[in-house]
């Protein structure tokens, strides 16, 4: 396992193309809200991740096995269903575990699993607790692996 190479990686993709080509009206406006959220939030500039995600910064990670490699600090997919909100550590502790479950109750309609939040319409949740919830996933994103 320790040999095994990421399937998603940062690529030369052009973020505002990708964005620009989706369909329907509505999934392109709200990939762009979130573009600017994720920009305010992370001080990053946008990078695709592989042909769909939206990431932000970039951590390097081992797991016990040997296997390590790279992945977005932050990031979302755009999906034809629903948005996918990647929160990496919103499990990491039981701190930022109960963290996120408190602001999770108030966000509006939406499904967790594992570190992907599920949003169909960004009308459906409460942008303001969206951004604390990302925010807090990158503040302790930052704390447990520090940006080089």
């Amino acid at each position: 396992m320790a040999g095994a190479q990421n399937k998603t990686v940062a690529t030369d993709a052009d973020v505002t193309a990708y964005i620009a080509a989706l369909e329907p009206d509505r999934r392109r406006e709200e990939a762009e809200t979130l573009l600017a959220l994720y920009e305010r939030v992370t001080g990053e500039p946008a990078k695709m991740w592989g042909p769909s995600i939206i990431g932000f910064g970039e951590y390097h990670y081992r797991y016990e096995s040997g296997r390590s490699g790279s992945m977005c600090r932050s990031g979302f997919s755009p999906r034809k269903g629903k948005h996918s909100i990647y929160l990496m550590c919103g499990y990491c502790d039981d701190a930022a575990a109960q963290q996120q479950e408190a602001l999770l109750g108030r966000l509006g309609k939406h499904k967790m699993e594992k570190s992907c939040l599920y949003i169909n319409r960004l009308d459906q949740v409460d942008m303001g607790v969206l951004e604390e919830i990302i925010a807090n996933n990158v503040a302790e994103m930052n704390r447990l692996y520090p940006p080089a």
